[in-house]
């Protein structure tokens, strides 16, 4: 699904003020009512909009240590690990690749102690052979979306 100008200004309203509401939404954009509302049930049914949670901080909930894990895994038991992992409240993210490894997940811990009962955890299940774990120093670009918006949206006009 690709995206147009006021798609791309609606997804940077949002992004700047999450709690906005669809009628100050079209007052600031410019647009009928109608307009944002059908905008926001397209933009949602065609995947663009995952949701309108809040934006949490494993930090500011006692987990300031980030982690990338690279996993080895047994042939054929792709679907028994994800669900293994699934189950880990500090693997934040999971991804299956091409590459060295077979996945890679963004762990978080509570301290760089901590971090290895998490890995333990993780590599704890008979289907993973092998892991690799980076931990994360600094995180000088963050996960940003705005700019790719930007792009999309200026590549349709």
């Amino acid at each position: 699904m690709g995206i147009d100008a006021l798609d791309g200004r609606l997804l940077e309203l949002l992004a700047e003020e999450p709690r906005i509401g669809v009628l100050e939404a079209s007052r600031r954009l410019g647009v009928a009512r109608g307009t944002v509302q059908a905008r926001l049930d397209r933009l949602r049914a065609g995947g663009v909009i995952r949701g309108f949670g809040p934006d949490v901080d494993p930090a500011a909930l006692g987990y300031p240590v980030t982690a990338f894990a690279t996993l080895e895994i047994k042939q054929g038991e792709g679907a028994q690990v994800r669900a293994h992992l699934a189950r880990v409240p500090e693997v934040l993210e999971l991804h299956t690749t091409t590459g060295e490894g077979d996945m890679l997940c963004r762990l978080v811990a509570r301290s760089n102690a901590d971090l290895q009962r998490v890995i333990d955890l993780v590599v704890g299940y008979e289907g993973i052979v092998r892991a690799s774990t980076a931990i994360v120093m600094e995180n000088p670009v963050p996960l940003r979306i705005i700019p790719l918006v930007r792009q999309a949206a200026s590549d349709r006009g």
